[in-house]
């Protein structure tokens, strides 16, 4: 009978993956912790499920976001080696990534204040660094799952006022994203994918007059490495740096074995695989993604190298194999 009523509470449970996978990424901004954190709630639903069936998806949200929470404060308080980004996932027609939409549990979707695309995007991401972990719990419920006050004092386990308080001051550290958000249209999405065809084009056919001419003067290039691979533990600022940092870069590594153009967190990107790495400090494969401005010219440029950033995407093949 007990092992009737685990498979029930299993059952029941994976009708809310997708939705609480979803939650997970958005509040930790890396897919393979959100995989870690969806099986932690299972576990738990497993171990001590709520005593009313009607009551899970909350009780799941709650446990979702706590365990989120609990994995946020450790990585504040760990040393990450150079500049952090978020993960990159698959969302292309194909291949939607399971959080992208939020099924509701009588179907269909639902998205709020922000899109729910918007919500995966890397600038969107990134700003949520600026919250505290509570705060990012409440405005995605609120804002990107469009709860109730009601609803996400439930799920938190929090007063209606304190959800008003926290919601507030979640609004007020997403001021800046707000005066320029990244909503990935269509049109947005055709400006970055001609920008990164046209600026790695140009690198790789040596063309530097054409790849400098691509990118603005205040041009960001971020680089995460993660302390695993080599990587530039710092910015590197402005177009001739860039483009400097870039070209010294391909001379050292050589020409890539693949390089295929994905659809990642709502925008145009290059994944990227090398053959042959005998060191294990360089990559050997990495996911470039770029942001342009109103006039096509790249602002930020993001290269995610560790392997565990990696971990949801398909990676071309080489024709040698493909890569690890």
């Amino acid at each position: 009978m007990e092992a009737q009523g685990h498979g029930a509470v299993a059952e029941a449970a994976r009708e809310h993956e997708r939705f609480l996978w979803g939650l997970c990424y958005r509040m930790t901004g890396v897919a393979a912790d959100a995989d870690d954190l969806v099986q932690e709630t299972y576990a738990r639903a497993l171990a001590s499920p709520p005593e009313r069936k009607e009551a899970l998806r909350p009780w799941l949200t709650r446990v979702a976001v706590n365990l989120a929470r609990d994995h946020l404060r450790r990585r504040k308080r760990e040393s990450y080696v150079g500049p952090w980004l978020p993960s990159p996932v698959d969302t292309s027609d194909t291949e939607p990534p399971p959080g992208v939409e939020a099924r509701l549990p009588g179907g269909g979707t639902t998205e709020g204040r922000y899109e729910l695309l918007e919500s995966v995007s890397f600038a969107f991401l990134l700003a949520l660094e600026a919250l505290a972990p509570k705060q990012r719990a409440v405005l995605l419920l609120r804002d990107v799952f469009d709860y109730s006050v009601r609803e996400v004092a439930e799920a938190l386990n929090m007063s209606e006022v304190h959800v008003k308080v926290v919601h507030h001051r979640a609004r007020a550290a997403m001021a800046e994203y707000d005066r320029a958000r990244c909503v990935p249209t269509r049109e947005l999405q055709e400006r970055t994918r001609a920008a990164l065809e046209g600026f790695m084009g140009a690198l790789l056919s040596g063309d530097v007059a054409a790849a400098e001419a691509m990118l603005s003067e205040d041009v960001r290039a971020l680089t995460d490495g993660g302390g695993k691979v080599r990587a530039a533990h710092v910015p590197v600022v402005g177009a001739r740096r860039v483009l400097t940092f870039l070209t010294r870069l391909m001379e050292m590594r050589g020409p890539p074995a693949a390089v295929e153009l994905q659809m990642l967190n709502g925008l145009p990107a290059l994944v990227i695989v090398y053959a042959d790495v005998k060191d294990p400090m360089w990559a050997s494969r990495a996911v470039v993604r770029v942001e342009v401005d109103a006039d096509g010219r790249i602002t930020r440029l993001h290269s995610v190298l560790t392997d565990r950033k990696l971990t949801g995407l398909r990676m071309p093949l080489s024709g040698e194999g493909g890569g690890r």
